[in-house]
């Protein structure tokens, strides 16, 4: 009978350890909401543009920095505040580390908020930018260490939900309260997730996270030096540059080109975020074992449905089927990007993993500043609007190239 008693015993708690190893951590979804308010308060501007250079008096063009600049910003504040905070904090816990970049990320929008004029507030963009960069960085090493290793990719790619979904739901409603209130009232709500995923993030992230390993300014000097890792940022940013080509224009082509009305615009929009969402977490699952092969297909599908659009662009019903795939693809190789950083930095060069994951992000920002860029060059030249499609195809079909040459790196490893 105590045999039986244990035995029950010994299987109710196993039961138990079972269920607990699939929930996942509510750390997790503090993390989540973060990376919410910090991808609203980056793509939240874009809908906000006029009516910021109304009120501060600037053209529309020149409020446009505020969307290049911060990406800019993001990116240079990564590649070079990033690797020295790392190295001045490596013996800071992470939890620390992590509640202070988000007070630093309400600081600035709380300054965005109260900007008297236009270079105060690219300052407070830069400024909350920086914080951006970091906690991104800091926050996907998280992540994949609340997990096992088999999972990290998912792991990585549910905080990054948050940015995608800030896509779907932050930035809409982000962009009503801005043209029903003034700009700074989205700056407040924006201040106020912070705020939110500060607190979150002081409950649910335990304490007992494995500290960061310290990396000397010569090791981080290593990671741009390393081929391997320099052929990851290239596809990170090839890849993501040839999404921004058409995404930074998406609108303007459903109205201008394919016909729809403004408010239908709206709900396409939306379906494409749920796509992106969707797509994120299905390429973080994806790539868990092997990222590397994953993303060769994910860029090629992804090229060959932004080719596609070129095509499908006139057709109401077959752009709107085009789009939700160019969606999911769009944002399904985040994960497995970050991860495929980190497993290289693990293996040659140990204890520059954040610095590693950081300048990936940088590489995410470079990505959208070229590819704004590039399809801002092509709306305003002979190609139009039309070209922004076939245009980023052509980057993916780079990034599938050096994609195929890392694969061949790897194989010599």
């Amino acid at each position: 009978m105590n045999n039986q008693n244990e035995i029950q015993v010994s299987r109710s708690k196993l039961e138990n350890a079972t269920a607990k190893s699939k929930r996942l951590p509510a750390a997790l979804w503090a993390l989540t909401i973060s990376a919410f308010g910090i991808g609203t308060t980056e793509f939240v501007i874009v809908g906000l543009l006029p009516t910021v250079a109304s009120d501060l008096g600037i053209s529309i063009p020149s409020a446009g920095l505020l969307v290049s600049l911060y990406a800019i910003g993001v990116a240079i504040g990564v590649a070079i505040g990033a690797p020295v905070l790392t190295a001045l904090t490596g013996k800071i816990p992470r939890k620390t580390l992590l509640i202070a970049i988000m007070m630093l990320f309400v600081i600035g929008n709380g300054l965005a908020t109260i900007a008297p004029g236009f270079i105060t507030l690219i300052l407070a963009r830069i400024l909350t930018g920086f914080a951006h960069g970091v906690y991104f960085s800091i926050g996907s090493t998280i992540a994949a260490s609340l997990v096992p290793e088999e999972k990290r990719a998912t792991a990585i790619s549910i905080m990054f939900s948050g940015l995608t979904v800030a896509i779907v739901t932050g930035v809409p409603l982000g962009t009503f309260i801005g043209q029903h209130f003034g700009w700074r009232a989205t700056f407040i709500g924006v201040a106020i997730l912070g705020i939110i995923g500060l607190i979150a993030s002081m409950i649910l992230v335990p304490k007992n996270l494995q500290k960061g390993k310290t990396a000397s300014l010569k090791q981080q000097v290593k990671v741009l030096a390393n081929k391997r890792l320099i052929f990851a940022f290239l596809m990170t940013a090839m890849g993501y540059g040839g999404t921004f080509v058409v995404f930074t224009y998406l609108s303007p082509i459903l109205q201008e080109i394919t016909g729809f009305k403004e408010s239908v615009v709206t709900i396409i929009l939306l379906v494409y975020g749920i796509a992106i969402a969707l797509g994120n977490l299905i390429g973080g699952k994806a790539a868990n074992k092997n990222p590397l092969k994953v993303l060769l297909w994910m860029f090629a599908a992804q090229g060959l449905v932004l080719l596609a659009f070129y095509f499908t662009v006139s057709s109401p019903v077959l752009s709107i089927i085009t789009l939700f795939f160019l969606g999911a693809l769009s944002f399904a190789t985040v994960p497995g990007l970050q991860l495929l950083v980190v497993q290289i930095a693990e293996k040659e060069l140990p204890g520059t993993e954040d610095v590693a994951s950081g300048i990936n992000i940088a590489a995410f920002n470079i990505g959208i500043a070229i590819g704004s860029y590039t399809g801002g060059l092509a709306v305003t030249s002979a190609l139009g609007l039309e070209s922004t499609p076939w245009i980023g195809a052509l980057f993916l079909l780079i990034t599938v190239f050096i994609t195929l040459y890392s694969i061949r790196l790897n194989k010599n490893k």
